[in-house]
């Protein structure tokens, strides 16, 4: 079920949020930076929602093109489907260290957070771009919020156990 309203919202993405902190914290720096069977690593699944968080307010709430959002080349973007997407996404972060994806992360979080609170629950109700054939700006804000975090959770703590093991 959604949330009935903004406040019922912002709970829902924080209470998530602050479930993947708290597994994130307790990881070590080695545990960070091993990858999963797939080849993901923690930091690469945080360097990832970070991406999508970003694409959240710039394309579902700025309504800028999704290809210039994700910083890839219009012909390249329309040749791609959402796992081409990460692909690239992927590539272009893994090299990145984790403090530097802990701290985009961090910060990204933040200002999708006050990004929030500046729009109407009846506005996130609406239709992206009001187009009764799209879902509400509401289902995109979860998906690559609080549904998103919860899901790339379950990623990482099944990748630390089996890594454990």
């Amino acid at each position: 079920p959604y949330p009935k309203d903004k406040e019922e919202m912002m709970l829902a993405i924080d209470r998530e949020w602050t479930a993947l902190m708290r597994l994130v914290e307790s990881l070590t720096a080695e545990e960070m930076t091993t990858p999963d069977s797939g080849g993901w690593s923690p930091k690469d699944n945080l360097a990832h929602l970070s991406v999508w968080m970003d694409f959240m307010v710039k394309h579902y709430l700025g309504h800028q093109p999704e290809h210039i959002v994700l910083n890839i080349d219009a012909k390249t973007f329309n040749g791609l489907d959402e796992d081409g997407q990460n692909a690239v996404i992927f590539e272009r972060n893994r090299a990145r260290s984790t403090d530097d994806v802990l701290t985009e992360f961090k910060s990204t979080y933040k200002e999708i957070v006050k990004t929030l609170n500046t729009v109407s629950f009846p506005n996130l109700m609406k239709p992206f771009n009001d187009d009764p054939s799209q879902p509400s700006v509401l289902e995109s804000v979860l998906g690559d919020t609080s549904e998103h975090f919860a899901e790339h959770r379950g990623y990482i703590e099944r990748a630390v156990k089996a890594n454990k093991s």
